[in-house]
């Protein structure tokens, strides 16, 4: 028998899946790893826990099956999280700013505050200026790191989301590579040209040579070298960030099929094919992967904190100690009591794009508990769901059915 091994590496963990050739789960591991929020709004990951925690996962299966059976390898990986390191070295030259991290929400208002700017941006990306994206956390580590810029302009310093990262690491240093999807989301990637955009580029002074080459989600990236139990040689023959990868995993082939995840986020995304789709309702432009592993073009409706806000009650506020809690707690109030919770822990995202939003509780009174706080946050996921779908509704002329 002949075995697929997946990566999914997450904001908060990391997993390894092995597939038999049917598709069916053999066994699975998964491992943690630390948040880091050193200011208010700020979020970090350390790039050396995150592969740890991939390449435990990776070890744990294989204790389960035969190694050598082992055919391909797929990744798929939370997006926008940014990684530099050196290329000498391996060594990341600052900790990974997060998705959700807000530090540079400043820098993008100053942006935006440029005339054209946005229109730009969006034409050129298909995305909002916003602190999400990649561009503005290159550019704050290429800023404030010392030595980061002389580096990137000697070719001494590379970028990448962690699928790049975990590419580099698997492959001993061998490959500096990504696939559309992941490029997309960075607010530095053409997505009319398919190429990194140099005008962009310019306006942050990012140096090109650190971004890594962009291929097409399917098809082969790089072999593995020998780590722990993983064999030498396996080929690497998939990518696509995590959203695309359950776009493409809920076979939305055809323009007008969407899918809902919730994470830590939360994330619609509607495949329209070879049609770009620009948005005049809150939504971005993307690009998904094709049947063949080919660019499309898709419509996404980023919500920043679903899954989150649960961990935020049971590591902030303790209300719960295991987020499976959450569904009882919630079970046992016949109604919500008038509480409602907007859970902007890290700005509003789809379809308002408000990165200087904070959360907030309503409707609290001396009768409110714990459970009504989790039964909030849990509705909290069903109205922001329902924010972004009429928004999509109205930009792709869709009606329900």
């Amino acid at each position: 028998m002949r075995y697929i091994l997946a990566i999914d590496q997450g904001t908060t963990g990391s997993r390894a899946i092995i597939y038999d050739k049917r598709g069916r789960k053999v066994v699975s591991a998964y491992e943690e790893f630390p948040q880091y929020f050193p200011k208010p709004g700020w979020v970090e990951h350390d790039p050396e826990e995150i592969w740890k925690s991939v390449n435990n996962s990776i070890q744990k299966v294989l204790k389960k099956i035969p190694a050598d059976k082992i055919q391909a390898i797929g990744i798929t990986n939370q997006r926008e999280t940014t990684v530099l390191w050196d290329k000498d070295t391996g060594k990341p030259v600052y900790n990974a700013i997060v998705w959700q991290c807000r530090r540079t929400a400043s820098r993008c208002d100053r942006l935006k505050a440029i005339k054209g700017e946005r229109e730009f941006f969006k034409k050129r990306t298909g995305l909002p200026i916003d602190a999400y994206f990649s561009a503005t956390k290159i550019e704050w580590i290429l800023k404030n790191v010392k030595g980061a810029f002389k580096k990137a302009q000697s070719e001494k310093l590379l970028f990448g989301t962690t699928d790049a990262w975990i590419l580099w690491k698997l492959t001993g240093g061998k490959i500096h590579a990504t696939d559309y999807t992941n490029a997309s989301r960075t607010m530095l990637f053409n997505i009319e040209k398919l190429e990194w955009d140099k005008d962009i580029l310019a306006k942050l002074r990012i140096p090109e040579q650190i971004l890594p080459k962009v291929k097409k989600s399917s098809g082969i990236f790089g072999d593995t070298i020998k780590i722990g139990k993983l064999p030498a040689g396996i080929p690497i023959s998939g990518i696509a960030g995590d959203q695309q990868a359950a776009l493409f995993g809920q076979a939305c082939f055809e323009p007008g099929t969407m899918k809902n995840t919730y994470g830590t986020g939360c994330f619609i995304l509607l495949n329209t094919g070879r049609k770009k789709v620009v948005s005049m309702h809150g939504l971005i432009t993307t690009i998904g992967c094709g049947f063949f592993g080919e660019p499309v073009y898709v419509l996404e409706g980023s919500v920043f904190i679903a899954g989150a806000a649960i961990h935020w009650i049971r590591d902030g506020l303790k209300l719960l100690t295991c987020g499976c809690e959450s569904e009882k707690m919630a079970a046992s109030l016949k109604d919500n009591a008038g509480v409602y919770f907007v859970p902007a822990l890290t700005g509003l995202g789809a379809p308002y794009w408000d990165q200087n939003a904070s959360g907030a509780i309503f409707g609290i009174t001396r009768g409110t508990n714990g459970n009504h706080i989790v039964r909030a946050a849990l509705e909290a996921m069903c109205y922001q769901t329902k924010d972004v779908l009429l928004a999509m509704q109205k930009d792709s002329g869709l009606k329900r059915e």
